[in-house]
């Protein structure tokens, strides 16, 4: 779903939310709850829609996501009088039959002084387990963002330039560091996957995320109200017709022989999904992961010569420096690394590439590796550009 969702999600707001009432009065927190709404975008689609009700005691939050697949999830947390969690109940439901329906699993969160017990009946890891950390830690849930807007109220409370607050990531917490840039701007740094950018209003709430930096990429905005049930129905039919999204950055694997050797490249497939890709969700003159997620990974049983370049046999991880007349390859010799985890000391060559404009758009980043001649050529192909370097194999090995 496209851009238009958006603007069906604002078209469908009501009145601006309410502001909740100081924690510690739950006759009058009923009586004021507010309600207000995230949509999140991956370029031109729209990845999840979360309507949230917030009193001074309670969140309840329905999410609906549609990577992988379309699924409706429904969070309940109860709060203390200084707003820290005390309960989670989170359960999944039918996206069709809506978040009344009978729930298809159920996961409860209970936390104590200086732990937390996690209670899950279905869903893919059914049991108990116990992680340190008290009232203090958040939960982290991938691509939702209510939580989020927790974090910072309480960032933005603390009135600190910079402070760490734990949050629950699995089974175990890490620290999510929020910087305060200005009055109502602050950037959030995930543990592994980068830092975004965050504008909240005068009382700390969420207004826009920008997690264009990072490996995710993700834009998220606040508006006042959705129709969930509605859109539930459109991500439904949609992919009914047109089969589920998919993960939003999917593996790739190239395979090929080339003058004996054997060539295996793994590597993330990031979607173009209607975005501007190099010189700005890509920038120039910066080092890129080469794909999405995971670092690309790439494998030869035989010496390669990349274009001048000698690469003994091995294992190795590929990144690229992208400009706007030619890039540079990045061959390190890390391996089994993210893609945000790149070490110029363990850098083996840097070799240029050239570059040529593609006649047709691909959509999804794609590295080939094709025989040409005595030796080969390894392409970088997205949107319409490819970048391409010959290589030879050595005799003998």
């Amino acid at each position: 779903m496209r851009l238009t969702i958006l603007l069906a999600c604002l078209l469908a707001a009501c009145a601006p939310a309410a502001t909740p009432p100081p924690a510690g009065t739950p006759t009058a927190a009923a009586a004021t709850a507010e309600r207000h709404a995230f949509v999140t975008l991956l370029g031109n689609d729209t990845i999840a829609v979360e309507r949230i009700t917030r009193t001074a005691n309670e969140v309840r939050a329905e999410v609906l996501l549609r990577a992988p697949r379309t699924t409706l999830h429904v969070y309940r947390m109860q709060l203390d009088a200084e707003g820290r969690p005390v309960t989670m109940e989170t359960t999944a439901h039918d996206p069709a039959a809506g978040p009344d329906s009978p729930p298809l699993s159920r996961e409860t969160h209970r936390w104590g002084a200086d732990s937390l017990r996690i209670e899950s009946n279905g869903g893919q890891a059914p049991g108990a387990a116990a992680v340190a950390g008290g009232r203090d830690v958040l939960p982290f849930i991938d691509m939702v963002h209510w939580p989020f807007e927790l974090m910072l109220s309480r960032a933005h409370a603390a009135a600190q330039d910079s402070i760490a607050i734990p949050l629950l990531t699995g089974r175990r917490t890490s620290p999510f560091v929020v910087r305060r840039v200005s009055a109502g701007d602050y950037t959030v740094t995930h543990p592994f996957r980068g830092t975004m950018t965050v504008q909240v209003d005068e009382q700390g709430r969420l207004e826009q995320l920008d997690a264009g930096r990072t490996t995710r990429a993700l834009l998220v905005r606040r508006v006042a109200d959705v129709d969930l049930p509605s859109i539930a129905r459109q991500f439904v039919a949609r992919e009914a017709q047109r089969g589920p999204m998919g993960d939003l950055s999917g593996r790739g694997e190239t395979t090929a022989t080339v003058g004996g050797a054997n060539i295996v490249v793994d590597y993330g497939r990031p979607a173009r999904r209607g975005r501007e890709i190099f010189g700005a969700l890509v920038p120039w003159d910066r080092v890129w992961r080469t794909g999405a997620n995971r670092a690309t990974h790439f494998t030869t049983d035989r010496d390669l010569v990349l274009g001048g370049t000698p690469i003994p046999a091995g294992s190795y991880t590929l990144f690229s420096i992208p400009r706007a007349d030619r890039w540079t390859l990045i061959v390190n010799r890390q391996t089994d690394i993210t893609g945000t985890a790149h070490d110029p000391e363990h850098d083996l060559a840097r070799i240029e590439m050239q570059t040529r404009s593609l006649p047709e758009v691909v959509e999804d980043f794609t590295i080939r590796v094709d025989p040409e001649g005595s030796g080969g050529v390894l392409r970088l192909q997205w949107d319409r550009t490819e970048a391409y370097l010959p290589f030879q194999v050595t005799a003998g090995r």
